[in-house]
């Protein structure tokens, strides 16, 4: 009797335990020179993607452009994501545009969303973080 009392404690106590954080590893690809850094960021907010920093709770990162470029996000809760990523060449931090709109630096959107105009919604990049590693390959995209 003790032991099925205390099977379904420990059972309720792992029921009710939170979500682990997991990891996302991004490999990115197809980038055209060496130069500046690849930035990233990677929201869980529809209203403000891909605009990220708009969002405080947001996961940002800023990495040095490379032959191979590897991107890893920790401690992220389970949930649904988006990514955007800018390959800033003169690293100045904005997205440098020609003609005031068409982007003259590389961009990517994880599930390598399409970029028709504007940039993607964020149900056409969402992907799902469960408790693990989840790993992806985003390709750099270039207009000029």
């Amino acid at each position: 009797m003790r032991a099925a009392v205390l099977a379904a404690a420990l059972a309720t106590g792992l029921a009710a335990s939170p979500a682990m954080a997991g990891e996302v590893v991004i490999t990115v690809t197809d980038l055209r020179s060496t130069k500046g850094v690849v930035r990233a960021c990677m929201t869980t907010r529809e209203d403000v993607f891909p605009k990220c920093i708009k969002d405080p709770a947001s996961h940002r990162t800023v990495v040095p452009a490379g032959e191979k470029v590897e991107i890893r996000f920790t401690g992220v809760k389970p949930g649904n994501y988006a990514i955007a990523l800018l390959h800033d060449e003169n690293d100045n931090g904005k997205a440098d545009r020609a003609l005031g709109m068409m982007p003259k630096e590389g961009y990517g959107f994880s599930r390598d969303a399409p970029v028709k105009m504007a940039p993607p919604k964020f149900n056409d990049a969402v992907f799902t973080q469960g408790e693990g590693t989840n790993r992806m390959t985003i390709k750099m995209r270039y207009f000029l």
